[in-house]
């Protein structure tokens, strides 16, 4: 018997997929508990609708991220910092300081954790840092890094 996995069954499939599962074992154990329902052609066109409604938002989701991607990299961050005599930072700067710096200056606001630093920035000077925007859309922000002694 045909079904349409409603949840994900652990060795069995996951979530929307159609599988082929015995007679019994769908009506006396996925039925029952709300697992799955037939996959007749009512449940089927649903499913269609569902996955094409998921695909458009996601869809949507991309091409905004790349408008994202566009506006973040003609930008530039300025992010103050203290610094030692050698021009060396006490510390490093971070993907919060990043954060706030671009959200401060440009009103575009981003998650820390989506920010990758390749490297430690200890340095003042321009550096490049990499922001995830979504799987298929990495910006590439350019940070201007000014030290003040302290």
């Amino acid at each position: 018997m045909k079904v349409i996995l409603l949840e994900d069954v652990k060795n069995v499939g996951k979530k929307g997929q159609v599988i082929n599962a015995s007679d019994g074992y769908a009506r006396n154990h996925l039925f029952p508990k709300k697992l799955a329902v037939e996959a007749n052609k009512a449940n089927m066109n649903a499913l269609d609708k569902k996955n094409k409604a998921v695909e458009a938002r996601l869809e949507a989701e991309y091409q905004e991220a790349l408008k994202l991607k566009e506006k973040i990299e003609t930008l530039t961050v300025g992010i103050s910092v203290k610094t030692g005599t050698s021009g060396r930072i006490f510390g490093s700067v971070t993907g919060k300081e990043i954060a706030q710096a671009l959200k401060a200056q440009t009103g575009i606001e981003v998650d820390r954790r989506k920010i990758v630093i390749p490297e430690p920035i200890r340095n003042v000077g321009e550096n490049i840092v990499e922001i995830k925007l979504h799987t298929k859309a990495v910006a590439k922000l350019r940070l201007s890094i000014e030290g003040s002694q302290g």
